[in-house]
């Protein structure tokens, strides 16, 4: 086996931003919710119990999706940035 060595790629590649992706992240992340508060109910459990778990839920998930989408727009304004002072 003397050939070039190979790498596996263990990661996805960069999926292209969404035009909206804070409000796309709220609508996924409501759609689950209400998914949520609806298992509760059609379960005969207590959907109080299931409305506050599901915002619970809805409000961590979207603090700490927003926060992964602002690290990103932020790093690819800076490589565009960088991009644009280069030519």
């Amino acid at each position: 086996m003397s050939g070039p060595q190979r790498y596996l790629r263990w990661g996805l590649p960069e999926s292209p931003t969404p035009k909206h992706p804070y409000r796309d992240t709220a609508i996924v992340y409501g759609g689950f919710a209400v998914l949520v508060v609806l298992l509760a109910w059609v379960t005969g459990g207590s959907v109080l119990k299931g409305i506050v778990v599901a915002a619970v839920v809805f409000v961590a998930a979207c603090t700490w999706s927003w926060a992964r989408w602002h690290q990103r727009l932020r790093r690819e304004a800076e490589a565009r940035e960088r991009a644009g002072g280069e030519l």
